[in-house]
């Protein structure tokens, strides 16, 4: 059976919690948020960008 890619991560993010489960849980929570963060502003910038800007064909 081939390893799973994602094993190797968590087995990563755990050590870099030193084995603390709870805290890898809750960085990876917060690194979550941040990158819903920055999907919204995103999804904001995309908005913004694609509203009428006042050109129109005559």
């Amino acid at each position: 059976m081939m390893p799973d890619p994602s094993d190797a991560a968590i087995d990563q993010i755990v050590a870099s919690c030193n084995g603390d489960l709870r805290g890898a849980l809750r960085a990876l929570l917060l690194v979550n948020e941040h990158l819903e963060a920055e999907l919204q502003q995103f999804y904001a910038a995309l908005a913004q960008d694609s509203a009428p800007r006042g050109k129109f064909l005559h």
